[in-house]
């Protein structure tokens, strides 16, 4: 129960104006009501009411208006819990019993569905001020939407969870829930308080460090980063720079072979309008005339070249040997690639070449497991590691064009947060669109690695058909925070819904139309599971094992045709916003579940998960004893050696002392020493 109270100040007088009206429960969840009882009460509702005043008092927020000028008319209508005895006593005695039970809990940020749960299990919240949601934090891979676009006043009509949350200010908060890792510091925290964030998680999940742990993941297991996480280079760092433009070259030649390829089988390049029907040569090159046999025996030495590094046939090679091509022929096949594959220049018939091309192709398929989705126009996506939410992301084909744009801001150069990460450019399409998928993972301990998996994900579309024509983030980056901003076109498929958004049953039934819901199951779903575990792996050494500790990550990936899934990032503290039905439903629920397994397992190891899945748990690694409160240091004193003789001078020298020399007396002539006498003295 609210009372409105209005405050008409005229001149210097004041009069209070109370309006009650009734209340009741707006969620099943929260803690129970009392109806209104009678007023007035004991001394101990006296003393609530007083520790209630008080705290006012202390926070500014008293009924009391400031005394406006005279003549002056100042209304304002101000809204002040109703202090009735019976809730006043119902307040007590839940702030008493979370006391005495540790469940004074904090949340910071725009999480209902959080508070709701934790007050339906007994908890009192202890508000703390609100952030600045303008600041955000630097490296941080938050790709989802601004959750403050979606917040909406907590529903508290009798004022109840106000009282109780200035009962417990001053008590130890056992459960913290905040947006940013930097709300909360971690350190000065007692064993038993429970947070919902790691330290050091920047090392996976920002781009830069995702980019460089996966790169040691043999070291963790025998999986290939290739087979599930695009190629990935800091430009910023020298030796990361040159081994991207090799590989921009070396694709540049399979590319070129592919065109070959398909060119003669008539395929029609995914995204493209560009005809690859054999025809007749009608224009010429830029610089000289194409002369396809020299640009197709460049490609294969190029490629022969790779082949033979993975074998290590290279290792005996002596180093003063040239390279497969020069930088003069680099640059005149990497211009003669452009204008035949991006321009779609005609060139002379290719039925001489198609043999060798296919041969070369088919042995690179069997190292390279990106060969099929890497297309034939060798785009690649530029991300700045410090932004997030698909800014500043920008695709390119061109090999100066993304040079020149990781060259633009010195700063991010310096600190290798660019990254350039090859493109998906023939994704699995839903009714001829683009999509990406949002995954979540839960992470409650480091040492041993426990990792659950959720069931249940979303699809984000963009809002325009996929096309290769034009790189455009509308066509490409299916961040919801961009699209959403769009406006869909007219030519997308009718049976995408304008929010651009799927459930994953929505998606499992599409796949079903097409013959393929089995795959889900069997393709889908354990490529998503492996991919996280192997990005946990290596990253496990750099974050701090606390107890207590758990955090919600939300993965993004995309398919292949197969429905191979492949990672793109993972980010940190994961929008919940309801900003489209989808993700009000699975966004509440993934909430809700979170809670079933950091609280309820933990008073209970069968209770209920909800749609959360333990995927691994890794056998606990014994950590050794600290031992050097025993520490024992054994030795001797170190005597200090005599000092040695002067050296005698030789005879060619000049004397060192004027004087007299005196001669040397002969010495007696010792005995013979023994045997045993010889072997102590060499001892």
């Amino acid at each position: 129960m609210r009372a409105d109270v209005s405050i008409v100040a005229i001149g210097s007088k004041q009069s209070v104006q109370p309006s009650q009206e009734g209340h009741q429960a707006t969620n099943r969840g929260d803690a129970p009501r009392p109806d209104s009882g009678e007023t007035g009460g004991s001394s101990e509702d006296q003393k609530v009411t007083a520790v209630v005043q008080q705290c006012n008092q202390d926070e500014g927020k008293s009924p009391q208006t400031s005394k406006p000028p005279k003549g002056n008319v100042f209304r304002r209508t101000v809204s002040s819990p109703v202090l009735n005895s019976k809730r006043l006593w119902t307040a007590k005695a839940l702030a008493e019993e979370a006391i005495k039970m540790h469940k004074v809990f904090s949340v910071q940020g725009p999480y209902p569905v959080i508070r709701a749960g934790l007050r339906a299990r007994g908890w009192v919240e202890q508000r703390i001020p609100r952030p600045n949601h303008k600041a955000r934090r630097a490296g941080t891979n938050d790709a989802g939407d601004s959750d403050d676009d979606n917040l909406k006043k907590e529903q508290d009509p009798d004022g109840l969870y106000d009282i109780m949350s200035r009962l417990v200010r001053n008590e130890m908060v056992y459960f913290y829930w905040t947006s940013s890792r930097d709300a909360i510091n971690n350190r000065s925290l007692q064993k038993e308080q429970i947070t919902n964030h790691f330290v050091k998680a920047g090392s996976f999940t920002t781009k830069v460090g995702l980019c460089v742990n996966l790169r040691n993941l043999r070291w963790f297991d025998s999986a290939d980063p290739d087979t599930f996480f695009p190629r990935c280079y800091r430009p910023g760092v020298q030796d990361e720079k040159t081994a991207f433009i090799e590989d921009y070259r070396r694709t540049a030649c399979t590319s070129f072979l592919k065109y070959i390829v398909e060119r003669e089988q008539g395929v029609q390049a995914e995204g493209t309008r560009h005809n690859l029907q054999p025809v007749r040569i009608r224009r010429k090159l830029r610089f000289s005339p194409v002369v396809l046999s020299q640009m197709i025996n460049s490609a294969l030495r190029v490629c022969q070249e790779f082949l033979q590094s993975l074998e290590h046939v290279d290792i005996d090679i002596p180093l003063e040997t040239p390279q497969a091509l020069t930088e003069e022929e680099w640059a005149e096949f990497i211009n003669g690639y452009y204008l035949v594959v991006h321009e779609g220049a005609e060139i002379e018939n290719t039925d001489p070449f198609v043999t060798c091309c296919k041969a070369m192709l088919q042995r690179l398929v069997e190292v390279s497991p990106q060969l099929d989705i890497d297309g034939i126009h060798n785009i690649w996506i530029i991300k700045p590691g410090a932004k997030s939410r698909g800014r500043g992301i920008i695709c390119a084909r061109r090999l100066d064009r993304i040079l020149s744009l990781v060259d633009t801001n010195p700063v991010l150069r310096k600190e290798s947060k660019w990254v350039v990460q090859k493109y998906l450019e023939r994704p699995l399409l839903a009714h001829g669109t683009k999509f990406d998928v949002r995954q979540w993972f839960l992470v409650t301990a480091w040492n041993p690695l426990t990792v659950w998996f959720y069931k249940k994900c979303y699809l984000r579309f963009s809002t325009q058909p996929y096309s290769l024509d034009t790189l455009d983030n509308s066509v490409h980056l299916c961040n919801n925070s961009i699209q959403r901003h769009l406006t869909p076109s007219t030519q997308r498929h009718n049976g995408i819904p304008a929010d651009n958004m799927w459930s994953d049953d929505q998606f499992r039934t599409f796949l079903s139309s097409q013959g393929r819901e089995a795959q889900w199951q069997t393709v889908a779903v354990p490529g998503m599971k492996k991919a996280v575990i192997h990005a946990l792996q290596t990253t496990q050494d750099l974050m701090d094992s606390r107890n207590n500790t758990f955090e919600l990550y939300g993965a993004d990936f995309m398919f292949g045709p197969d429905l191979h899934p492949w990672l793109i990032e993972l980010n940190a503290s994961p929008t919940m916003a309801p900003s489209t039905p989808v993700t009000t439903r699975l966004c509440a629920a993934v909430q809700e579940d979170t809670l079933r397994v950091v609280l309820d397992r933990r008073a209970d190891r069968t209770a209920d998960t909800g749609d959360f899945e333990l995927i691994h748990k890794q056998a606990a690694v014994d950590m050794p004893q600290y031992i050097g409160v025993n520490l024992l240091v054994e030795g001797f004193n170190i005597r200090c050696h005599r000092s040695l003789p002067p050296l005698r001078s030789s005879d060619r020298s000049a004397p060192k002392h004027c004087g007299p020399v005196k001669k040397k007396e002969p010495q007696a002539e010792k005995p013979p020493l023994k045997p045993s006498h010889i072997h102590c003295q060499r001892l």
